[in-house]
């Protein structure tokens, strides 16, 4: 009980600072520019380095793992806190060079009259774009916070295979969601083409979940054929999701945090409240069944990563279609907000 209460108690002031870090560093997304084929660049590079800072701790752990080796408990429970050390030391160095090396930019001078008119939070809730993005965004990262739960679990004890699949199988995820990330940059973006590129996404996330559901462990081997698509899935519905909340924004650039804000409180008690329904039907008695090789084991693992992604996947694409997404922003690429 002890060990419960001090974990939750440092997972909920770490969700604090991550969640204010989270909501600033959107909302500086829509200050920097209007144009929404450069929010769009912007929202894609975040997400590209997202997957960097990923694959970094992998990098850390095999670090820690090579150079230590663990024949205890003890020695297990070290080689993770080192990790964390390090992680967290990595993660400070870049906040330092961010906060003290970085100048804080001024909004030009007339640009935009209403830069600094105070709006109410109550504006939004008058918008139907706002509880379209707002159901979108949150079905995402359902998408992915749910199934990247579940897919350690899914790859060792429903389809039986090696330990080293529960990393691999993430880091193909993270490599192609990068890759995306990168080649979204070079798409001239408006509304539509964020609705087909999110779609897109989604149907790809349908068709993943059918296989997660209905893969063998005999073919256990496509599951790293599947990773490449959750990847692109992820990068697409990500990066566009995202997109949909700068053309909600516009220019009302005292509002962006309260939406980027409301998003993320939404998307985090909706994840919450999906893994607690899930895990109250997971059974804690170990799979009776060994023969991985025939048997597709319909487990709540199997349903968390393949079933209710998919579901979320159609309702979202369901929502985007109908959208009207506008974006009247003519600013030039090239002109920022900023100087």
């Amino acid at each position: 009980m002890v060990e419960t209460v001090s974990y939750s108690t440092f997972a909920a002031i770490f969700n604090v600072g991550w969640a204010a870090t989270q909501v600033s560093h959107m909302s500086m997304v829509n200050c920097i520019t209007f144009n929404s084929t450069s929010r769009v660049v912007l929202a894609s590079c975040r997400n590209a380095f997202t997957m960097v800072a990923n694959l970094s701790l992998y990098g850390v752990a095999l670090i820690v793992f090579g150079i230590s080796t663990a024949k205890t408990r003890a020695d297990i429970e070290n080689q993770y806190r080192w990790i964390a050390y390090l992680s967290i030391f990595i993660g400070c160095c870049f906040v330092g060079i961010f906060l003290f090396g970085t100048k804080e930019p001024r909004s030009k001078a007339g640009i935009c009259a209403n830069i600094h008119a105070r709006i109410s939070w109550t504006y939004w809730f008058l918008k139907i774009l706002y509880y379209q993005v707002a159901l979108v965004y949150v079905l995402t990262r359902l998408v992915l916070n749910v199934s990247q739960a579940y897919l350690a679990f899914y790859v060792i004890n429903d389809l039986g295979m090696a330990q080293s699949a529960k990393a691999l199988a993430p880091a193909i995820i993270y490599i192609c969601s990068f890759i995306v990330s990168v080649l979204l940059q070079e798409v001239a973006w408006n509304g539509q083409r964020l609705k087909a590129y999110h779609t897109a996404g989604g149907i790809l996330w349908m068709f993943c979940g059918v296989g997660i559901l209905l893969l063998p462990g005999s073919m256990s081997v496509f599951m790293y054929a599947i990773s490449v698509f959750i990847g692109i899935a992820n990068a697409l519905m990500m990066v566009t999701a995202v997109s949909m909340q700068s053309i909600l924004i516009g220019e009302d650039l005292n509002g962006c945090a309260f939406v980027c804000g409301s998003l993320s409180f939404l998307d985090k008690i909706s994840c919450g409240l999906a893994l607690f329904v899930l895990q109250s039907y997971q059974s804690s008695s170990p799979r009776v069944a060994g023969n991985y090789s025939t048997d597709v084991y319909f487990s709540v693992t199997r349903y968390g990563l393949g079933l209710v992604p998919a579901f979320c996947s159609l309702v979202g694409v369901a929502v985007t279609s109908t959208m009207e997404l506008h974006t009247p922003f003519s600013k030039p690429l090239m002109e920022p907000l900023l100087e």
